[in-house]
């Protein structure tokens, strides 16, 4: 059973639902008729941030920036239309924008250093604005923003669970690929209520929606890593035939089909309700093509299913050993993208400093952002991955002289 039509069938119709402009109750959500008013805003509190700052007013000042950031560049879509219709890479950027001049004001940096990270932000968001309002809505447009979104978001989750639903397959527990479906389906239902939540129920602050998406990927990251180490240690063909013979080809250790629950679990929900409110933020832009944005939901869904399906069965017809290196490589790989995105998320929060490192540019499917915080963790993810390489290396040899 391929899971991918049903998985975003659910967030479709969650996305539907959502497409109303509920808000909590007394509050209004702001309509804005341009970007550019949307930008001016936006300016007006990051120059009143510098005023603030100026007379040593820190917190003020920081607070003030983290209203432009979560009150309008986040709320309003701001964030969402730039990642559709400009580039991941540039809406990185504005974002690592905010963050530095947070991490200046912390650390009490010269007015002039201030003045000047704003002015960059600043000079960002008005050439943003202009090209998002001089933007003549265009089918093509719409359709491609829509296939986007969906593929961008879905591409990551469809990874996890096509590697582990063929691990299953390929070590004899075809019975438990349930669990991963299930658990995958799960992720969706909340997903849903998170969206919901977070657009109608009530007003959860933008830093907290950070520390939340970064705490659900950090926690992702140790899962995929310790299912893909766990995957790597069956790799040679003594372990393997020991494992089989251990479990009868009958199931996987009750902690380890948990694990791999869990794996697909977090991979899902990761990506369920920042998709749902990618598609609101899509469908506030779009005016006569409505037709546009479910025909790219259509092409995504045909492109993760097909992905799903050259994983999951072609795999079949690689031989044992390379299959289950290859699994291991591309959690871990996942892991990898997961640990710096979780850190960025924090990051944006506040609840991680920001420390720039010159000459890496963002790589966003890959976790990878030009911050020494960000860099950290995958780091050291691969010396452990290298030193696990290495003792598992040992230990073949050394069960094969014994």
């Amino acid at each position: 059973m391929n899971p991918t039509p049903r998985l975003t069938a659910a967030l479709a119709l969650a996305w539907v639902v959502l497409t109303s402009p509920a808000v909590p109750a007394g509050q209004a959500k702001p309509s804005p008729a341009s970007w550019n008013e949307v930008a001016a805003e936006m300016i007006r509190l990051l120059d009143r941030s510098y005023e603030s700052y100026f007379i040593k007013e820190v917190d003020r000042a920081k607070k003030e920036v983290n209203d432009a950031y979560f009150g309008y560049y986040e709320k309003l879509g701001f964030e969402r239309t730039v990642l559709s219709y400009i580039s991941g890479r540039r809406a990185a950027v504005v974002e690592y924008q905010f963050s530095t001049i947070k991490q200046h004001m912390t650390e009490r940096a010269a007015n002039s250093v201030v003045r000047k990270d704003l002015d960059l932000l600043i000079k960002m968001l008005r050439e943003d604005a202009n090209q998002l309002d001089g933007r003549e809505e265009s089918g093509l447009g719409v359709f491609i923003a829509s296939l986007l979104i969906l593929v961008r978001e879905g591409f990551e989750a469809i990874l996890v669970i096509a590697a582990i639903a063929a691990y299953l397959v390929r070590s004899g527990n075809a019975g438990r690929v349930g669990v991963v479906y299930w658990s995958a389906g799960g992720a969706v239902l909340a997903s849903i209520v998170l969206a919901i939540v977070l657009q109608t129920i009530f007003e959860i602050s933008g830093a907290n929606q950070e520390i939340l998406e970064g705490a659900a990927m950090l926690l992702a990251t140790v899962v995929l890593f310790f299912v893909s180490n766990w995957m790597l240690a069956k790799a040679e063909a003594e372990a393997w035939k020991k494992y089989i013979d251990d479990k009868v080809k009958s199931a996987v250790a009750s902690g380890s089909a948990f694990a791999l629950g869990l794996a697909a679990f977090l991979a899902v929900f990761r990506e369920g309700a920042e998709t749902i409110l990618f598609y609101q933020a899509l469908v506030a832009e779009t005016k006569e093509n409505m037709n546009m944005v479910w025909l790219g939901i259509a092409v995504a869904t045909v492109i993760l299913a097909v992905i799903f399906v050259l994983i999951r069965y072609g795999s079949l017809k690689i031989p044992l050993r390379p299959f289950f290196i290859g699994t291991s490589i591309l959690l871990f790989v996942m892991a990898i993208a997961f640990a710096g995105g979780g850190v960025k998320e924090l990051q944006e929060a506040d609840v991680i400093g920001v420390t720039p490192v010159a000459g890496i540019e963002s790589i966003d499917l890959l976790g990878i952002h030009p911050t020494v915080e960000t860099l950290a963790p995958q780091v050291v993810l691969v010396l452990l991955a290298v030193l696990g390489s290495l003792w598992s290396v040992l230990r073949a040899r050394k069960a094969a002289k014994a």
